[in-house]
Order: C-alpha cells, then structure tokens, then sequence
C-alpha cells in the first residue's frame, strides 16, 4: 500500500516539477510559497514548529505562529526550485545568489587541504554545496535518502548532476565510504542540525539534543580544519552565501566539547533568521 501511495506523490511531484520548468525561477518560487504555507501543514506539523521555538526560548519580533507559516512556505519554495538548479549550476541564475568570504574558498582550493563545512537546512540549503564544489573544491557531501524510493531516484539525480557529484548516503555504510575520501584528501559537507539516532546528548538551545558526533570525529582524528557556511534569502529570490574562515580546532578537545561547540554555532546562524531554519526536526525527542 505504501509504495502505491509514494508512486502517486512522485507522479504528483514530478508533474509539479515540469510545471515549475515552465513557468520560471520567479513565479515557481511565489508559487511554492503559497503551497508550503497552505499545505505544507498536511506534511510537517506546524503545532511542532511552535513548540520547538517554545523549547528554545528565543525572543523574537515576529510571534512563532508566523514563523511557522514562513518556513512552511519556505519549504514550498525549496520545493519549487529544485527544478531551476541546474541555471543555478550553469550561471544562467548566477546573479540571484552573493558569496561572502570567497577568499576563502579559492584558498581551499589552492591549498588543496582537507575540511569540514558544517551547516543546517537553511534557505535553499542545497545551494551551498553546489557553491562550494563550483569554486574547484573537491567535495564529498552527506545526504539522507527520502523514504519515497521513486522520488529519491529524481532527487538523487538532481543532486548528482547539479549539486555535488560526490554524493554519500547517511549511514555506516556511508561512514566508511566518507573515511574513505576524506584519506584521499576529498574535503565533506555535513548538516548538523537533524535529530539522529546515534550520537550524543549535548546542548541545543538550553535543552539536551542528539547531535550526531561524526563531524567532530573526522577534525580529530584527520585534523581536518573546521569551516561554518550559512546561506540566507532576502527579496523572496535572493541568496546570500556567508563562507566563515578556517577553524583550527585543538585536537585535544574532546569529541563532547567540539560538538558543543558546533551546536553553539549553529545556533547563532539560526538566530540570524529564525524563520528560514526548518524547525520541524524534532531536534528534542527523547
């Protein structure tokens, strides 16, 4: 029954997808929004929004039922412009997305030395890796495969052809494969902002959260230096790309204390813009 009901998604999906190709980057975008914010909630539980911000007590301008409406339609929008990433790749949409902190990228490059780029799911979070790899970097990024196997197929594709061509599946298996490349010198894009199910307990926004502890594994033990990247949106179609310098972590820190130190970052990125984190990880499960 499952895989009868994830075919007509895909169906659906797909259909949607060749309507977004149609009408446009713009329009596609505006129409995913009104789709996320009207139906998103059907998909992800906009109660859970709300409660999550509640958890992290944070002071904010704008009341967390408006949040909740604003990254359900950003999903939308995330959703509508999978299709336009391949002008993303090609630079036919080149002049929708800024990088601050290029520099840095080129010395990554140049350098040819091993790193660790850590974020979340930011607003469209999947042009980050594509930014990086464009910039000549040899990157290998970590993904979660969709439990809908006729949809991942497409999704997997699209990631494969326009975003990173390194592409490694959450899970053991993709453990060894990500050791692996990182010994041939293959730099690793990682989200650390999902819920996993081994990992450790450490604080996320003055509650205890399983963070995943791999990212804070691999600086270890292959002194790999450590760069944050953040991408937001600003005038609905715009994204601005924000490259932190290298971080020199101290190897003698331990596993616990690096991802600590790592959560705290990524709580600061998610502050900058409350509403284009996706807050429906339910980051504080027990």
């Amino acid at each position: 029954m499952k895989k009868i009901i994830y075919f007509f998604e895909f169906v659906i999906i797909y259909a949607l997808f060749i309507l977004f190709r149609i009408i446009g980057y713009k329009i596609s975008s505006n129409l995913g929004f009104i789709i996320g914010k009207f139906f998103g909630p059907i998909f992800r539980s906009k109660s859970l929004i709300i409660e999550n911000l509640k958890k992290a007590k944070i002071s904010s301008k704008i009341n967390n039922y408006q949040i909740a409406n604003n990254v359900l339609g950003n999903y939308g929008r995330i959703f509508a412009e999978y299709p336009h990433l391949k002008n993303f790749r090609n630079n036919k949409l080149n002049n929708f997305i800024k990088i601050d902190g290029k520099e840095y990228l080129e010395k990554i490059k140049k350098e040819n030395r091993r790193t660790v780029f850590i974020s979340g799911h930011f607003n469209n979070f999947e042009l980050m890796a594509m930014q990086i790899e464009k910039a000549g970097i040899d990157l290998a990024a970590i993904y979660r495969p969709l439990n809908n196997v006729f949809l991942n197929k497409t999704m997997e594709k699209i990631r494969i052809d326009h975003i990173c061509k390194k592409q490694i599946k959450k899970g053991r298996s993709g453990t060894r494969q990500l050791i692996k490349c990182l010994k041939k010198g293959t730099s690793v894009a990682l989200m650390i902002d999902q819920r996993v199910r081994e990992g450790s307990k450490v604080n996320f926004f003055g509650n205890l959260a399983t963070t995943t502890t791999i990212p804070a594994q691999l600086i270890k033990k292959y002194k790999c230096q450590l760069v944050p990247i953040y991408i937001k949106r600003y005038n609905n179609f715009y994204f601005k790309m924000y490259v932190s310098k290298p971080i020199i972590v101290n190897s003698k820190k331990s596993i616990e204390e690096i991802t600590l130190f790592l959560n705290n970052i990524l709580e600061k990125m998610i502050i900058k813009n409350l509403d284009q984190w996706i807050w429906t990880h339910d980051r504080w499960k027990k």
